[in-house]
């Protein structure tokens, strides 16, 4: 099934008679349903776009390589930086923008901008009864519902199927430049990632991999980012010698967010949300292939099949979510978040067709 426009969704919605495989573009295959394939790809197109407004409308399965392309020419940008796993996860296929949203992906410059459910400001859906739902507005201040656009970012399409996002734009920076800490181990790189990151000088992303080192983005005007470079610098001179990146400084970011050191390794790839001063410790015990971001609030690690992460890095706090390979995917709830869930399934879903999620990725 192809839809072309919310209605026919809908219509196949009501129409299903048993589970559903929500097919985006097929870049994160995290969590595998069965079913008939429902392909969101139909739903393409910019609904709204007011460059003056910081504000876009477009239809759920529209590529983010569209999305992404409409901004620059106007030198705007989804502030959360979404970023694309499907090299890591051994995926092709075209990310979709109502695929990110339904996984809330969230780039590097999340530490300083949020997550991409900050960014929402409203959204359509048809949920598990064939009923299209709006929440939310076009504009900041329209509030209605804005707490059910929250609940659908992250929902992995457990809920329904995004037909439409809303966006709250900025401004691309006029210019950049990353700080690079070399000879940094992961467990010093979160020490000096948590002292740029307190710093007075506006960080924009905090990251580290094997063989570059701790690294330290700052945005904006040129002459400003010149100077706040210079006193970040001065103040991390006792973490060892620093080199200034400019040019370069959007490949690395872009290395970052999809976790290139990663690419091509044997083994499970698991992904750790938890506080930053708990990463060295997790880190250690993992005893793998790491890469780190938000500031070492984002551990991805990469460990031979058969080896349970959680149970290795525990305790930790936050979640950790088996992102490639086999077994359980999302970490165990708590029995009060469970009902909770349930509870939402319930209401939202009470023909179970999206209790799997996607399917071939979002």
């Amino acid at each position: 099934m192809k839809p072309r426009d919310e209605s026919e969704l809908a219509e196949a919605i009501r129409a299903a008679a048993g589970p559903l495989r929500v097919a985006g573009g097929g870049t994160r295959p995290v969590v595998r349903a069965q079913g008939d394939a429902l392909h969101t790809n139909g739903l393409t197109g910019v609904h709204l776009y007011e460059p003056a407004a910081l504000t876009l409308v477009v239809g759920a399965g529209t590529p983010l390589a569209e999305v992404e392309a409409l901004l620059a020419g106007e030198r705007q940008r989804l502030g959360f930086e979404p970023v694309r796993w499907g090299a890591l996860l051994g995926a092709v296929g075209e990310s979709t923008i109502g695929g990110v949203v339904a996984a809330n992906v969230s780039g590097p410059r999340r530490v300083q901008t949020g997550a991409c459910r900050d960014a929402l400001i409203g959204a359509r859906f048809v949920d598990g009864r064939g009923e299209v739902v709006k929440s939310g507005g076009r504009v900041m201040k329209n509030v209605t519902g804005y707490d059910l656009v929250k609940l659908m970012t992250g929902s992995w399409g457990q809920l329904g199927v995004l037909s439409e996002v809303a966006f709250k734009l900025q401004p691309a920076a006029a210019s950049e430049a990353t700080l690079v800490l070399e000879g940094l181990d992961a467990g010093e790189a979160v020490a000096a990632m948590a002292a740029a990151l307190g710093s007075p000088f506006d960080v924009s992303g905090a990251g580290w991999m094997p063989d570059v080192g701790a690294m330290l983005r700052l945005e904006g005007l040129a002459e400003s980012v010149a100077y706040r470079v210079a006193r970040l610098s001065a103040a991390l001179a006792r973490f060892g010698t620093a080199r200034i990146e400019r040019e370069g400084s959007g490949a690395l970011w872009r290395a970052l967010g999809e976790v290139a050191p990663l690419h091509g390794l044997a083994g499970v790839v698991w992904r750790f949300s938890l506080k930053p001063s708990e990463a060295p410790r997790v880190v250690a015990r993992l005893d793998c292939p790491v890469v780190l971001d938000w500031g070492g609030g984002l551990i991805w690690a990469v460990l031979p099949e058969g080896i349970d992460a959680r149970a290795l890095a525990a305790p930790y706090s936050g979640h950790a979510t088996l992102m490639r390979g086999k077994g359980v995917v999302f970490q165990p709830e708590a029995p009060a978040v469970t009902a909770l869930g349930n509870g939402l399934r319930a209401k939202f879903d009470p023909r179970g067709l999206f209790s799997g999620g996607v399917g071939d990725g979002i």
